[in-house]
């Protein structure tokens, strides 16, 4: 409730899916199991059990690298997620046209 009322105030319009409705969570769900399953459990991201809250970041801040940076994407043509960006930046700077000369 008191959520909504100051976003009223605010003047915002509340983003807040319909009780029970599956697809208002669905992307962070699917990101959180994601992070739990890749970073958190025993894998490549730390060498051991986490112990304390540094242990906890420095594997998030291992594993984020590696999405945002690293790892391979299928709907990028098995390209990182930079190589991609970096080819989408040269090729709109290739095609867009330099000053004409007068």
């Amino acid at each position: 409730m008191r959520l909504t009322e100051h976003l009223a105030i605010e003047g915002f319009a509340a983003s807040i899916g319909s009780v029970g409705d599956a697809y208002d969570n669905a992307l962070m769900e699917t990101m959180i199991g994601l992070y739990k399953t890749e970073c958190i459990r025993l894998g490549p991201f730390h060498a051991g059990p986490l112990k304390t809250l540094s242990d906890v970041e420095y594997a998030t801040a291992t594993w984020m690298e590696w999405w945002n940076n690293a790892r391979l994407h299928s709907r990028l043509g098995y390209r990182p997620p930079t190589e991609a960006e970096a080819a989408h930046y040269a090729a709109l700077s290739n095609s867009v046209p330099q000053s004409c000369p007068t």
